[in-house]
């Protein structure tokens, strides 16, 4: 395994099935674990950046909806309610670590367009250089198209190249790449190191989505890994069940998947977005 002591610059993601009850309500007790570990690491002198799901769900609660909402108005409603009062709860549990949060919202348009990518490049490192911890998530309250990326697997991918971090964790509730769907094949193997994203790997994920929490499975996990081993960062699947994985990623005991960075110098994030995404 790699020595990650020496990482300069992280960025952590969180998924919605990680931060909630089956309840619907916020598991206060994992938030306030996960930004304990995130300011442990800053504190190390490693710059940290949380990618966050959760807005909806935390809006949705909030204004009493039983059920997900099905249509993209409702949707914005509860994003535009639960983004404040998520980041709200964020800023309080930094506070308490005599630290600072600030909120990030991207959209699409913001890295295809060469000014705002350049904008938000130089927020982001001011962020850093006052050493606030930047919170980001999908500007879902204005944008539409903005909720297919996919459980903001790919988003922190994007931020993780956007900022040149060098490593990107992805909380799940998986241990990592397995050989075959865990939750149907009880014989399947976790596979702990990738060196090369191959087709074989790619059909190997296809099936396997993980929980049906959240909107992100195990493709659009290899799809960040694409993204984060050619900007140059390594990138790790674990599970986010316990959030002391992080310090445990840090001292090089740790279970999950660990996708080997190989920097591509002709690679180029913009471009990969117009393609793909």
């Amino acid at each position: 395994m790699r020595n990650f002591a020496n990482k300069k610059r992280v960025v952590v993601k969180i998924g919605s099935s990680s931060l909630h009850y089956p309840t619907g309500n916020l598991n206060f007790t994992k938030l306030e674990h996960l930004v304990r570990e995130l300011c442990d690491i800053k504190n190390r002198g490693t710059d940290v950046c949380l990618v966050s799901s959760g807005a909806i769900a935390v809006g949705r609660k909030v204004m009493g909806l039983n059920e997900r909402p099905k249509t993209i108005s409702t949707k914005q409603a509860c994003a535009s309610v639960g983004q404040a009062r998520l980041m709200m709860t964020y800023q309080k549990l930094f506070a308490e670590y005599h630290q600072t949060a600030g909120q990030v919202l991207m959209t699409k348009g913001t890295m295809l367009d060469n000014v705002s990518r350049k904008n938000a490049q130089n927020t982001f490192e001011e962020l850093f250089r006052l050493g606030v911890s930047p919170i980001v998530n999908e500007n879902d309250t204005i944008s539409t198209y903005e909720m297919q990326f996919g459980d903001n697997d790919t988003l922190s991918a994007i931020v993780a190249s956007l900022v040149s971090a060098d490593l990107l964790i992805l909380l799940s509730d998986i241990d990592g790449l397995y050989t075959d769907d865990p939750h149907s094949h009880p014989d399947a193997e976790l596979i702990e190191n990738v060196d090369v994203i191959d087709e074989t790997l790619l059909h190997m994920a296809k099936e396997s989505t993980g929980s049906d929490v959240g909107t992100g499975g195990m493709a659009t996990k290899l799809t960040a890994a694409k993204i984060a081993t050619k900007s140059g960062a390594d990138m790790i699947i674990a599970n986010g069940k316990d959030a002391g994985i992080l310090h445990r990623i840090f001292e090089g005991n740790y279970v999950g998947t660990l996708f080997h960075s190989h920097y591509d110098e002709d690679f180029y994030i913009s471009d990969f977005i117009e393609e793909t995404l």
